[in-house]
Parts: structure tokens; sequence; C-alpha cells
């Protein structure tokens, strides 16, 4: 029995990939296309011992007491949280690995899949056309090198450099250590991903002593942008919350990009649709793009594709710009 099928409902999942020089051929699915833009490979103990549990969303962010134990307090977060059916994740690396891509493909979700090179590389073979292979940059540890990034691109072994997570040591974009990979990601005319956005609540105090939330502004890379003009970068996150200064630079440049990251489904319903509505009503939907920011539990992926699909103030128009469309362009991917 033939189907008939609109163009908006098939997507060539491989194409995507084939498209960038990445694989080859082309297979159907009748499921709308979405682009991650923020995924993780990582090992199932990457952010302590696994069971961890995570709210999707929070409905309140805990106290913390002064006297507290950062450990404790970290328990309340992501052990033991006080919200109805919080996400769980898996034991194993190889069951986290499963999970995830058995909901990109049953969700039709390509994927900029960002962590170490080697197990980017499992999920590869795993996951196939579903994973578009990313690492990041360590201005602090000067690694990888310049050099060694400028091979693994030419050897297509690396499609993105993200997630560049410098504002956790508290360096901030325009530190001069980052200016030599900038370069080369213009020269190269690779994407760069940096987390520009929320950590963990008390980020501080639980694991990265040097995070600072003044380095979400994205009005801090006005002169990278500046002096990088062909330099295609997607601030991760949104630069949450600083909703003006996220407004006044994509204003200003009008080639910056922003992914959702973890905002679209840990933080509270209204906070997140208040503030992509914000980034809408200024005239920046054609800009936004998704990222569910999954990293130990697989299931965060669906909750975020979720949280757009449901979102009671966008039109199908909006959710599909930000599901697929916004980072098509991005990407540069032909029809």
């Amino acid at each position: 029995m033939k189907t008939k099928l609109s163009c908006s409902s098939i997507i060539f999942t491989a194409c995507l990939s084939t498209l960038l020089g990445l694989t080859t051929p082309c297979t159907f699915a009748q499921v709308e296309p979405i682009i991650d833009m923020h995924l993780h490979a990582l090992h199932a103990n990457e952010l302590g011992p696994p069971p961890l549990s995570l709210c999707a969303p929070f409905p309140i962010w805990p106290v913390k007491d002064t006297h507290e134990d950062a450990a404790a307090y970290f328990a309340r977060v992501q052990i033991k949280p006080t919200c109805d059916s919080p996400l769980r994740s898996p034991l194993t690396d190889d069951e986290l690995m499963r999970r995830t891509i058995e909901i990109l493909r049953a969700r039709n979700v390509v994927a900029v899949t960002a962590g170490d090179l080697d197990m980017v590389e499992k999920w590869k073979q795993a996951g196939g056309d579903h994973i578009l292979p990313a690492t990041p940059f360590d201005p602090e540890s000067g690694k990888p090198t310049v050099d060694e990034l400028r091979q693994l691109v030419k050897g297509k072994r690396v499609f993105a450099f993200s997630e560049v997570s410098s504002q956790y040591e508290g360096i901030s974009v325009t530190d001069p250590r980052m200016e030599p990979y900038f370069a080369l990601a213009e020269e190269l005319d690779v994407p760069v991903g940096i987390h520009m956005g929320p950590g963990p609540p008390g980020a501080p105090y639980v694991m990265a002593p040097n995070y600072r939330m003044r380095l979400s502004s994205l009005l801090l890379l006005e002169d990278v942008l500046v002096r990088h003009p062909k330099l295609r970068v997607w601030a991760m996150h949104a630069g949450w919350p600083l909703a003006d200064d996220a407004i006044a630079a994509l204003y200003a440049h009008p080639q910056l990009y922003v992914d959702v990251g973890i905002i679209s489904y840990a933080f509270p319903r209204k906070q997140f649709y208040d503030y992509v509505q914000r980034l809408i009503d200024a005239g920046f939907e054609n800009r936004i793009m998704f990222g569910s920011d999954e990293m130990v539990w697989p299931d965060a992926e669906s909750a975020a594709i979720d949280t757009i699909q449901n979102a009671p103030s966008l039109t199908a128009g909006q959710k599909r710009d930000i599901l697929y469309n916004n980072a098509a362009r991005f990407l540069r991917l032909k029809p």
C-alpha cells in the first residue's frame, strides 16, 4: 500500500551527515526531523556515582543553608530531588549509550554529540547517521592543541567544537587563550558551541569553584564576533537568564545563534517559555535552535523535545524552526 507523505514529514536521516561529508546512503523515516545541537557522550559515572536523578522540571530550586555541606546539598539536587517522577540515569556506559540512541532513532533526531573523542567515536559507530561528532577545546590546559584539532577536522573525525565549557573554569570568551581556537574555527569554517548560561544550582560550591554566572552574558562575544566575522558560533543555554544581553547581542550580531539547552526541560516551565518568548518577541525566532543538553539521563532527550512541541505560545512554524529549520540553516544544510 502506497502512503503519500508531505516533504515536511520525510527526512533522509543519513542525508544530513552526507551533506556534511560524513557518511553515505540516505534512509527514510516518517517522523518530522529534529536537529539536537547539544548532546553529550559521557560515561555513566561522569557526574557522580549512578544512578542520579534529575527533576524535569524542577518546580522550585533547593535552598542551601550556609552550614550545609556541599555534598549534602548536591544530594538534594541530583540524588533525592523533591519532585514527582524524576529522570533516572543508567548504571553503565553501554546502557546510557543504547537508550539514548534508541530515543534518537525513535524521535528522528540527528545530534551534534560532544565528549572525549574516543567516547564520541564509540557513539558514532553505534548511532551511525544520528551522531554528528564534536569535541571541545580547553583553553586552560591547551588541549587539544590547535594543530590536533586541525587534523581531526581534516580527517572528518570532528564536525564541531563543542561544548566549550570555559565558563566553569571562570574563563571568559574574551580570554586571550581562546583566540587561537576561534581563529582556527573561522579558518576551517567549523561551528563552535560555547556554554554561556547556567550550570547546576550552586555550581561554585558543588562542582566548579571558578564558575561565574556573569560570564553568561552574550555581550562578551562582541569583540570575538567582530574580530572573526566569518566565525560560526552558537551560545548554549541561550545566555539564560540574561535575556536583555542576549537580545542586544543577537540584534548587533546577526550571525549569532543560540540553543535552549538544559533550560528547556529542567527549569520551571513558565520561566523557560517566558525566556524563549522574550527572544521571539524581540524578532529572533529564526536563530533559536533546539539543544537537549542530554548528559546521563536518556529520557532528557524526549523531555526537551516535548517541552518545545507542547509549548502553548509557539506556533507550529516556530516549533519547526526551533526543532529543525534554524539549525539546518546554521549548519548550511541544503534542501
